[in-house]
This record gives C-alpha cells, sequence and structure tokens, in this order.
C-alpha cells in the first residue's frame, strides 16, 4: 500500500488508530499551523502600527521633498519676483517726503485747493503718527465750491508727486441762502513721510522698552 491509499484509509475520527509516522506527522503540521497563527498575533500586530508609521514618515520625507524641489526649481522666480518687489517698494518710498519736505507738501495740498478755485474754511495739519517705517499726518480740510471745483481738486492731488490720500469725505450743501451748486466739502488728508534710521532705531527701542514695561508684575 502506497502513502496516498494509507491517508486514504485513515479515519479521521478516530486518530489514535493511525500509524506513529502518521500522529507523528499531524501533531508537527498542527505545531506549525499553530506557530504560525501565534506569530501573526504576537509578532505581526506588533510590529504593523510601526511599520504604518513608518510609511506615515515616508509619505511626509516624499511631500517635503516635493516642495523643496518646487522651491528649489522656482528659485530664480522667486529672486526676479522679490528684486521687483523691492524695485516697487523703492518707488513708491521715493513718493514719501522726508521730514524737510512735509511742510513744501503741505503747501502744495492747500494751493491745489486754491488753483480749484475752492474757499477754503479749515486747513489744520494734526500730530504724526508713527509706523513701522513712515509717518503719517492727518489733516482736517474743509472747502466750500461746486462739485466741478472739488473734482478739480481731487484730481490735483493725485497728480502731486508725494503720497497723499483723502479720507472720510463729506459733501453737504454749504447753507440754505448759498447758491443751489455751494456746497460744503469736509475730509481727512493724509501725508506720509518715512522715517530716518535714527528715528526707527528710536521707535523700537521705545517699543521694546514698552515690551518689558508690560511684563513687568503690577504694584
Amino acid at each position: 500500500m502506497n502513502l496516498l491509499e494509507e491517508l486514504r484509509a485513515l479515519d479521521p475520527r478516530d486518530p489514535g488508530r493511525w500509524p506513529l509516522a502518521m500522529r507523528a506527522g499531524s501533531v508537527a503540521a498542527c505545531f506549525v499551523v499553530l506557530t504560525i497563527v501565534a506569530s501573526y498575533f504576537l509578532v505581526w500586530t506588533d510590529l504593523n502600527p510601526q511599520l504604518q508609521g513608518l510609511e506615515d514618515q515616508e509619505q511626509q520625507l516624499r511631500n517635503e521633498f516635493k516642495t523643496k524641489h518646487a522651491k528649489a526649481t522656482n528659485l530664480e522666480v522667486y529672486k526676479q519676483q522679490l528684486a521687483d518687489i523691492e524695485k516697487s517698494f523703492g518707488a513708491m518710498l521715493r513718493q514719501l517726503p522726508s521730514k524737510t519736505e512735509v511742510d513744501n507738501l503741505l503747501v502744495d495740498i492747500s494751493q491745489t485747493g486754491l488753483a480749484a478755485a475752492l474757499d477754503q474754511k479749515l486747513f489744520q495739519p494734526e500730530s504724526e503718527v508713527r509706523k513701522d517705517f513712515y509717518a503719517e499726518r492727518p489733516i482736517k480740510i474743509r472747502f466750500a465750491g461746486s462739485y466741478h471745483q472739488f473734482g478739480a481738486f481731487v484730481s490735483g492731488i493725485a497728480a502731486l508727486p508725494r503720497i497723499v490720500t483723502l479720507h472720510d469725505v463729506k459733501i453737504t450743501q454749504a447753507s440754505k441762502t448759498s447758491g443751489f451748486d455751494q456746497l460744503q466739502m469736509d475730509l481727512t488728508a493724509k501725508t506720509y513721510r518715512y522715517l530716518d534710521d535714527e528715528e526707527v532705531a528710536q521707535a523700537e527701542a521705545d517699543r521694546r522698552k514698552a515690551e518689558q514695561a508690560a511684563k513687568r508684575p503690577a504694584g
């Protein structure tokens, strides 16, 4: 009887009557299966989270590589954009007057109103408000005139070589006894000037002093 016939002749319900070799082989097979199952649950389940973490880390590194590669590829484009921004900033900075030129700019604003044939009722420069690298100075202005004259004034302000912005514009009828086209315009004009190096350094020192004072405990 060959091996195949012997296997067919075995009664699976009575393994105790199997030949010794068959019983030993069955025990060995069961041991192998149990070992594989135990390895899966005891080893694979412990290593699986680590494997998942490594896969996530690999994906993150791939994404970082793609981002850095894109930046490196577009480096020259970024440099050109930075140069364009610096050029534009420099052009805007040249439109800001220095400290000694502000008074002349105030005169130019007032003269622009007179050139538009407006009746100047109020021209009141206020205190400067300092920002990071520049200072703005608001000017309260009141004119009397017509819509056409107001338009000429606004166009004249836009044509000035220095930056002047108009805010809080309000137009009302000048008075009940005035003509229909006699109007009053109230507005705030803002001029800007750049701070020199000494003023920037002083502003930075004042900012640090204020931060230190805020950190001190009260009392």
